[in-house]
């Protein structure tokens, strides 16, 4: 029945779009006053960040993997960013390189002894968090001015979150969806016999992908510290569910190396909405993650409806 009215494959395409348009509707139904230039920027304020770590996660899941470290990742570099990079820069530069490289190294070890991801992330997340506690044992630091500059920028007509969160997504996407060898890097998920007979090594694509969300994971955590002008080990511990869940709120699946870009930025934008969302109806923050689960679920449901009408 659902095929008679609208394409299953181009619904499940717009569900993320649908799904963030739904719930800004509902936050400008029950609080009028956020439907402004002001409004949209505080409610997404954190959005770009969340983003960033999203797009990391879904460079690990195009490869069948999943990353259980990104968040204490993104926290250590926030500790990086507000001391080394802020006292001598040069220095934390070379810090944020050698976390990149480290990520990459990270992959290459999945790959090369056949672990699983979740166990290795999980391990590595352990040794993010010490690292962080290290370098910044108590909160505290400074922000470079320049991201607090950049993070802080004040655009014409659109908030800065929204054009910022548009600019990432349709370059992601070009790069990763149209690019010749954006085919090879998802075919490695999809499809990994054919990409290695291809004369492809899997071992160089899954490093790329490892090193691709761990420069964005990089991204993601100066952009925090520009917001918040300082640094904490802590700062981002929820951000590997919040990754996780806005690459499958996007579209992502475990399996088979499909993903979307565009998806993954709509479902970061979606968590973010949601959180402002259930402060507005009074949820208690204790409540809160449980509430964003339900959105997920609901959401999920929906693209397995969805999938049944597109098989069918």
């Amino acid at each position: 029945m659902l095929q008679r009215f609208v394409n299953p494959r181009l619904l499940r395409s717009a569900l993320p779009a649908l799904s963030f348009a739904i719930l800004l509707v509902a936050i400008f139904y029950t609080q009028p006053r956020t439907m402004s230039y002001f409004g949209l920027n505080l409610m997404l304020q954190y959005a770009v960040p969340i983003a960033l770590a999203t797009l990391a996660q879904m460079f690990v899941i195009t490869v069948n993997d999943l990353d259980l470290s990104i968040g204490p990742f993104v926290g250590l570099v926030a500790c990086i960013g507000a001391t080394f990079l802020y006292e001598t820069p040069l220095l934390g530069i070379l810090m944020l390189l050698g976390c990149i490289l480290l990520y990459a190294a990270m992959g290459a070890l999945i790959h090369l002894r056949n672990l699983p991801s979740i166990v290795v992330t999980l391990g590595m997340s352990f040794v993010w968090l010490g690292i962080a506690v290290l370098v910044l044992p108590t909160p505290g630091g400074k922000a470079p001015e320049y991201l607090k500059a950049l993070m802080s920028l004040q655009v014409p007509l659109v908030p800065f979150p929204i054009v910022a969160a548009i600019v990432i997504a349709v370059v992601v996407h070009v790069a990763l969806m149209y690019s010749s060898y954006g085919v090879v890097l998802r075919g490695a998920g999809g499809n990994p016999r054919a990409v290695a007979r291809a004369g492809w090594s899997l071992l160089k694509t899954k490093m790329i992908m490892f090193g691709l969300a761990g420069f964005f994971g990089v991204l993601s955590g100066l952009s925090l510290i520009g917001l918040t002008t300082s640094g904490d080990a802590h700062i981002a511990d929820r951000y590997t569910l919040y990754s996780i869940a806005g690459a499958i709120l996007g579209g992502a699946e475990f399996v088979g190396g499909r993903v979307s870009p565009v998806g993954a930025v709509l479902g970061a934008l979606t968590l973010t909405l949601a959180g402002s969302f259930l402060i507005f109806l009074r949820v208690s923050p204790d409540w809160q993650i449980g509430a964003q689960g339900a959105i997920l679920i609901l959401v999920l449901a929906l693209r397995a409806l969805i999938s049944r009408g597109e098989v069918r």
